[in-house]
């Protein structure tokens, strides 16, 4: 095995030396014509012999407890194989390696919580008896107004402790300039377009699953011990999953329930969550209530900064929005506050979704910094420019790489941002106000343990294989580039086998770590393959050339086919993190800009273009890093301008908890997206020196929206979404 801890900045000689022109190429992605053709088989999908399905049956209400559950016309209905309630195993919401869920518990924590599972012959009959359970409950607090509890300015939980240093009231007090705003963003929904869902079944005291799931070494984990028994009894298979965002990070109540249910019938079960209960029984991203301080001298030189939050929680959840993570290293300021505080709520959990902190993080401190610039008579791009730090503010860790400004300056050439923003209101075309605006976008960069098997076969093919996911990521591809980049084979002459737990564990999807741990797994595997190869060669691993199937050293060239000799060759690569990752602070930046219309009369707003450059190391393959960082730009988008999901603070229900009405973005509201790249290898964030792409794109996104409707109206809203009525009163006569 390859077993590479990264204690100091590295690059795989292999890598370095490639040359069949493979990685970073805008190549399709390989998993695609399966997907298109709908013979990629997810979690619901196939159908066991004797299948039976099942529905979950949950809480009437929001707080409280459970006195007792009738399932006696449920069980009279023709059909119903199985009522099952009471069960120890049974949890109460979604369990994680990190936190696990009460069990078999009569304290209800929301609305919808899980208290017994029906299954049944067929979906239709299950759903039906499903509704017949009775569950009698006696009234609990009912806490659904987030802005009618008490707040705790210490919580327990999280792992983002409070920061205050350098001395923040005094410099605020001495600071010639002080801006002080809060922001409010609402409750979003992951809204993954492929249903949570999991297939489950037996065989004798081992058990096997097709689950919908991000990171399922960890969910097997979980499961086994939900379910009390060894995880080397438990199996979980994901080859695909349609979309995550973190909303399958963790294993949902579906997954242990369906293994509950297939255990109690003796067959194989299959549950889908509905989109109306996928609102209950998947966590959410926290509201958020956020006040930004800075204090700067005339020139715009921050000296002091706060970021200070409030999210929301319920009783049993262990997760607390990191509101203020991509603040940390943004912008200069020696005076720093960042906290967190926490309200307790008898609704859903709350949990990470893509860009936990970042997303909803940027919208407060980047409208800050535009409605700065201007109090300033600033640029803000300018603003930007001088607040530029040297060395990780917060930590005074040297950067590994940072290309923030060229970010900024790339960007607004290709925009066309001009010398001098036009003042807000004053630019119309025939009944539209237009305007635009811009913001930074940064992610933290993180490295976790992965492994990868990387076989040679004996016809000079490669396969690779891991427990990795793809999520709709490109995983499949960037993983088959890597392997045919350093073992010089078309992407066609590779294999890549991910989402089954009997594979070498890897990263998961999660946290914008799976495709740099992952793809470094797989260099550190080829790397020894390298070796081999020179050995039969009698060269050294520097003197070889491989290209189209073929090696090349000291003036001969063979076919990998001949070297492998009959018998395959199989390396194991592992990377971990280490000392450089403590070293120096890591992160991918960008930066977004905005053009925007809105009506001046009904103050529609209309989105007329979006552009990004972003900084992420080495580019593993430009399509499918793009179409990563233009899906986060939408979906910020969407943040700014429409999803919000509203709670009933009577009864604890969310009004819109499916796509009829919460409005995600759509085609008629997206632009052309633009997205280029800053590319700078960073050899200190993992062997392939890629850094995350997948969550840097909403960061910001939103925020640079928003600047640009104040721009375009003069209406400067902060809480979030900017919908036409927040408009309306303030926009300027016609």
């Amino acid at each position: 095995m390859n077993d590479h801890v990264m204690d100091a900045a590295f690059r795989p000689a292999g890598l370095e030396r490639a040359q069949q022109g493979v990685l970073g190429a805008s190549l399709d992605r390989i998993d695609g014509p399966a997907k298109v053709s709908g013979t990629a088989t997810y979690a619901y999908e196939g159908t066991p012999d004797r299948v039976a399905y099942a529905a979950i049956v949950g809480t009437p209400v929001g707080s409280g407890r459970i006195l007792g559950v009738d399932a006696s016309a449920a069980q009279a209905l023709p059909g119903v194989l199985a009522v099952i309630h009471g069960d120890a195993r049974m949890p109460a919401g979604q369990a994680s390696s990190r936190a696990m869920p009460q069990f078999d518990t009569t304290t209800i924590f929301h609305l919808g919580q899980p208290v017994a599972i029906v299954v049944a012959e067929d979906p239709e009959i299950a759903r039906e008896a499903a509704a017949l359970v009775r569950v009698d409950t006696e009234a609990g607090a009912d806490r659904f107004d987030v802005h009618d509890q008490p707040v705790d300015t210490t919580p327990k939980i999280g792992f983002l402790p409070p920061i205050d240093t350098g001395g923040f009231d005094a410099a605020l007090d001495e600071a010639a300039v002080v801006f002080d705003r809060t922001y409010t963003t609402p409750v979003h929904f992951p809204a993954a377009l492929e249903p949570h869902a999991t297939t489950a079944w037996w065989d004798g005291d081992r058990l096997t699953l097709r689950c919908s799931n991000q990171v399922i070494g960890a969910a097997r984990k979980t499961i086994a011990t939900a379910l009390k028994i060894d995880p080397d009894q438990v199996r979980v298979f994901a080859p695909y999953v349609g979309g995550g965002f973190g909303g399958k990070t963790g294993v949902g109540p579906e997954a242990i329930l369906a293994a509950i249910a297939a255990e109690a019938v003796g067959r194989p079960v299959k549950i889908a969550l509905p989109r109306r209960q996928t609102a209950y029984l998947v966590h959410h991203r926290s509201h958020t209530i956020q006040r930004l301080r800075i204090g700067c001298g005339e020139d715009g030189v921050i000296t002091a900064m706060a970021h200070e939050s409030v999210v929301a929680q319920n009783d049993q959840g262990a997760f607390l929005e990191p509101v203020p993570f991509g603040t940390l290293p943004l912008y200069r300021g020696k005076a720093r506050r960042f906290t967190t505080s926490l309200v307790r709520v008898d609704l859903p959990e709350t949990g990470a979704v893509r860009a936990p902190g970042e997303a909803v993080g940027t919208f407060a401190v980047e409208c800050a910094m535009d409605e700065l610039a201007e109090q300033l008579g600033l640029d803000p791009i300018e603003l930007r420019r001088r607040n530029e730090p040297d060395v990780d503010p917060l930590s005074g860790k040297p950067f590994s790489t940072r290309r923030l400004l060229d970010c900024y300056n790339e960007g607004a050439r290709r925009f066309g941002w001009p010398t001098r923003v036009p003042d807000p209101g004053s630019t119309r075309d025939g009944e539209w106000l237009v305007g635009i605006g811009v913001a930074a976008a940064l992610r933290g960069n993180f490295t976790v343990e992965a492994q990868a098997r990387v076989t040679l076969e004996t016809d000079g093919r490669a396969t690779v294989a891991c427990d990795m996911t793809d999520i709709g990521t490109g995983t499949y591809t960037i993983l088959a580039q890597v392997a045919g980049e350093m073992l010089g084979l078309p992407i066609a002459d590779v294999t890549v086998r991910l989402g089954d737990t009997d594979l070498p564990p890897s990263a998961g999807s999660g946290g914008s770590f799976g495709a740099g741990s992952a793809a470094s797994a797989v260099a550190l595997a080829c790397e020894d393959i390298l070796a081999e190869l020179a050995l039969r060669m009698n060269a050294a691993p520097e003197e070889l050339t491989l290209r189209d199937g073929c090696v090349a050293a000291g003036g001969r060239q063979v076919p990998l086919a001949d070297l492998v000799r009959g018998e395959p060759i199989v390396a194991l690569g592992k990377t971990r993190p280490g000392k450089e990752s403590q070293r120096t602070s890591q992160a991918s930046h960008g930066a977004h800009f905005a053009e925007v219309a809105v009506h001046a009369v009904t103050g529609e707003v209309r989105v007329r273009r979006m552009l990004g450059v972003f900084d992420v190391g080495r580019v593993l393959n430009r399509k499918t890093a793009a179409s990563q960082l233009s899906g986060g730009m939408a979906w910020g988008m969407a943040y700014a301008l429409s999803e919000d999901a509203v709670v009933d603070t009577r009864t604890g229900k969310f009004v819109n908890p499916d796509f009829g009405e919460y409005h995600v973005a759509v085609h008629a509201d997206v632009p052309a997206i633009e997205v280029h790249f800053i590319e700078e290898v960073d050899a200190s964030a993992n062997p392939v020196g890629a850094k995350g792409v997948g969550e840097l794109g909403i960061s910001g996104a939103g925020a640079a929206v928003a600047n640009a409707i104040y721009n375009a109206c003069g209406v400067r809203v902060r809480d979030f979404p900017v919908t036409l009525d927040k408009l309306l009163a303030g926009l300027p006569p016609v």
